[in-house]
């Protein structure tokens, strides 16, 4: 997009930068892609329009809404999409300060009718008479969200935060996907079928500590090339931070776990988590960030084996190969994401470091793409800011670029493309708006080749303090 367009108070630099004046026009709350859709097929777990691409999610918890913004042969556009909130017509709730609507989103074919749904997390979610905390699934369709939706409440008393993080992948190997959900200090799941309210499972053998808070939760052929591996993190009571594993299965959920990493181990996180076969072996790969460790934080990377993920190799700014210099605030590894940028079979990492000073501006922030090798070593990294050829916009104090980062492939070329948010973005005078940023991969790696960038003023999602960016799916 022009950045001249969002920010006219800075200087602009000349970008070449496929996006047209006509696609910037701010679009209406439900914009489907033109062109007759298809059934998505059961591999596109976030198509949502059935129309053979990937679509990709961003949420703005603070301002209580979540943009699908569909992808096509171009990638996505600014403006084509279709915003989700609580108010929207047929989705349950009511948007009420606080509800954190969009403060984690997943995705799948959870009624099974071909196309993909919305899974959003509401942890904040006030429900008279029960604990805090909602999961609203929002029917995915051929014209967008048209159909509605349904709202999971905390199944316990005890509950708190329930929504924190959802998966949807098929946890007992019965070739049906199921719902899995955290709050705060459980975690639960649904049995096959779509959710029904009041019924969800809780673990058979319950390896969590007490009063643990759980923040992140992702699900992959980590252990085992058919059946997954769930991977939790959080804090301990004490604070200190709490990684484990629960392998899936037909039966006894809980039993096989274990800790992978807590308290004081420089590789024990509190998330972000990610994971993706890097070294091409058939298993994925665990990438775990920790931007409190150390000065400026750290990627680990653990491979997938048979029964037992290894050791974990970890990455600072310091590192071989790691751009950069390790500084207090860099926060590297505040956001992590795996996916196959090149198309060789092997995942490439993406790292986010919203702290990192680029030139004298500080707090303006970074990603740093590394690509998978056969032995699961990161290689060749590469940095990306605003101030590099080519990415819309300016390098300004606070902007916090990439403080989430997605891999997947968007235009369906086989090659991975690197989404970018900024929770911080400052819009036409609107501070921490948000915006989002995506640039396409090849072969070689990342392009800044019709680099696109918006904010949710281009999905009727704009304003102040809403973070428009902070989650992506």
């Amino acid at each position: 997009m022009n950045p001249q367009a969002r920010e006219p108070h800075v200087r602009v630099r000349s970008l070449a930068v496929a996006v047209t004046t006509a696609a910037l026009a701010a679009g209406g709350l439900t914009l489907p892609l033109a062109g007759t859709a298809t059934a998505a097929p059961a591999a596109l777990k976030d198509d949502f329009n059935g129309d053979g691409y990937r679509d990709l999610a961003v949420g703005a918890p603070k301002g209580n809404s979540v943009t699908v913004t569909y992808g096509s042969a171009s990638g996505v556009k600014p403006g084509r999409g279709t915003t989700v909130t609580q108010n929207t017509a047929g989705v349950p709730g009511t948007t009420e300060t606080g509800d954190e609507f969009g403060e984690n989103v997943t995705s799948g074919d959870v009624n099974s009718d071909g196309y993909a749904d919305l899974i959003v997390g509401a942890p904040g979610e006030k429900t008279p008479g029960k604990p805090d905390g909602t999961v609203t699934i929002v029917w995915g369709g051929k014209n967008g969200f048209k159909t509605g939706g349904k709202t999971l409440t905390a199944p316990s008393a005890d509950d708190h935060r329930f929504g924190e993080a959802a998966s949807f992948v098929d946890i007992d190997g019965d070739e049906v996907a199921n719902l899995a959900v955290i709050s705060g200090n459980h975690w639960w799941y649904y049995a096959d079928g779509t959710p029904q309210d009041g019924r969800a499972i809780p673990l058979e053998t319950d390896f969590l500590p007490k009063n643990v808070r759980l923040d992140d939760m992702t699900a992959g052929h980590f252990t085992n090339k058919d059946g997954y591996t769930y991977i939790l993190a959080g804090e301990r009571e004490d604070g200190g931070a709490y990684t484990a594993y629960m392998k899936g299965g037909a039966g006894d959920l809980g039993y096989w776990s274990g800790v992978l990493a807590e308290g004081d181990d420089p590789t024990a996180t509190r998330g972000p988590l990610a994971g993706a076969d890097v070294n091409g072996d058939g298993y994925d790969d665990l990438i775990t960030g920790n931007p409190r460790a150390g000065k400026g934080g750290s990627v680990s990377v653990r491979l997938g084996a048979d029964s037992k993920m290894g050791a974990p190799v970890t990455y600072t700014q310091d590192s071989t190969g790691v751009p950069g210099t390790d500084e207090t605030g860099d926060g590297f590894g505040s956001a992590v994401a795996a996916g196959d940028v090149t198309g060789d079979g092997r995942a490439d990492v993406a790292v986010g470091a919203p702290g990192e000073q680029v030139g004298t501006v500080p707090d303006t922030g970074s990603v740093t793409l590394f690509k998978g090798a056969a032995n699961g070593g990161l290689t060749g990294g590469k940095t990306w800011h605003q101030e590099t050829a080519g990415v819309p916009g300016v390098a300004e104090k606070n902007d916090y670029f990439g403080s989430t980062v997605r891999l997947k492939d968007i235009n369906k070329n086989g090659r991975a493309d690197l989404s970018i948010g900024a929770r911080g973005e400052d819009i036409a005078g609107a501070a921490d708006a948000g915006a989002v940023w995506v640039l396409r991969g090849t072969t070689t790696g990342l392009t800044s080749s019709y680099a696109t960038s918006f904010n949710g003023s281009d999905f009727g999602a704009g304003g102040a303090g809403r973070g428009f960016g902070e989650t992506l799916r």
